[in-house]
């Protein structure tokens, strides 16, 4: 590919290197016993994972919620078989639910989507937790007529330290309304349509530190171009420390939400980077894209978007970032302090996936 443009140096990345010794991380702690599917979790177990926070959108306080605690305060239980694992994330009650080894999610009459509610975490134990063959659907069932957050909408949900593949479907859904959701730490590969699909009015989401690999379309933000009376003003995310490992696109295509936070990303051999339409605006801040063809456009299909870029850098990428007007300043709604662009390809890759928290 023709180099467009380099602002990565020897002393850059040895300066990257050293940054990996600042990420912190904390254990996973001990399974508490695993209730049968049929029976209800107990009252009470002993936290058996650390404690996290989520930052970025899925932090702010809006919408009767505050912050992103998903089960917090609920019990603790395990799931090592399908059966026990579509019971504990349908219970209306806040649960931690922490998944064991390889889960497989049936097709069925959904497709393979399996829903997920309200006030739950959802997280693997050790590096080989892995939910394959479906996937997650975060959201109430579609309806175009609903234009505002509905009071029933599903929100505070947490979904961490998993490995997601070989959905017939998305490997993870959310939509109408749905918020305060963050989705960290996990690996993402080979599902039949999205990885992450954000779309329908859903708000106040965080996608961090997770791998997106051998994967095709990775991240769509806003579904339709017909769809600003449900997204128009909401669709507020931000993508930080994933590492696009040869996705090949839409990571993410944006259609009407503003502000989209896209920072300290590590991009490598992608065709697109992200995609700005239909007037969204996106900051676009301290990733590093090598060997993306276009690492960010506002020129795409539908309205032309919205994008400002700052310390970026591109290796051996076919054309510049396009830029176009103003976006509203993420810190307008949350503190972050973020790396620089020199070191995300050193940082990145050592954080981000499974068996990292």
């Amino acid at each position: 590919m023709r180099l467009s443009r380099c602002r990565a140096s020897r002393a850059g990345l040895i300066v990257a290197a050293l940054a990996v010794s600042l990420l912190t991380t904390a254990p996973v702690g001990s399974a508490s016993a695993s209730p049968s599917a049929s029976s209800p979790p107990p009252a009470s177990s002993p936290p058996a994972v650390s404690a996290a926070t989520a930052d970025g959108f899925a932090s702010v306080d809006a919408l009767g919620q505050n912050g992103t605690t998903g089960g917090a305060g609920g019990a603790v239980v395990t799931a090592a078989t399908t059966a026990q694992l579509l019971d504990h994330i349908s219970r209306p009650e806040p649960l931690v639910v922490q998944v064991s080894g390889t889960i497989t999610l049936p097709a069925g009459s959904r497709d393979g989507m399996h829903p997920v509610a309200s006030d739950k975490t959802i997280v693997g134990l050790g590096s080989t937790a892995r939910l394959t063959g479906g996937g997650l659907h975060i959201g109430l069932p579609v309806s175009d007529g609903v234009t505002s957050p509905p009071p029933d909408a599903v929100h505070n949900v947490i979904i961490r330290n998993l490995s997601f593949d070989g959905a017939t479907d998305d490997l993870i859904n959310i939509q109408m309304f749905s918020h305060h959701i963050w989705i960290d730490h996990n690996d993402f590969s080979d599902g039949d349509d999205g990885a992450v699909d954000i779309k329908r009015g859903s708000d106040f989401v965080t996608v961090s530190w997770n791998r997106f690999h051998d994967h095709d379309k990775t991240l769509l933000l806003g579904h339709d171009d017909d769809n600003a009376a449900q997204d128009r003003g909401r669709l507020r995310v931000t993508y930080h420390h994933n590492h696009f490992d040869a996705s090949d696109q839409r990571n993410p295509r944006v259609r009407f939400a503003e502000p989209v936070h896209v920072y300290n990303n590590y991009y490598r051999d992608n065709s697109y980077g992200v995609a700005s339409a239909m007037d969204a605006g996106v900051v676009l801040e301290g990733n590093y894209f090598h060997s993306v063809n276009n690492p960010a456009r506002v020129d795409f299909s539908g309205d032309l978007g919205r994008l400002v870029a700052r310390d970026n850098i591109l290796v051996e990428c076919n054309h510049p970032i396009e830029t176009r007007g103003s976006v509203v300043e993420p810190r307008t709604y949350y503190a972050y302090t973020p790396h620089r662009a020199a070191e995300v390809p050193a940082v990145v890759p050592a954080g981000a996936g499974v068996g990292k928290i």
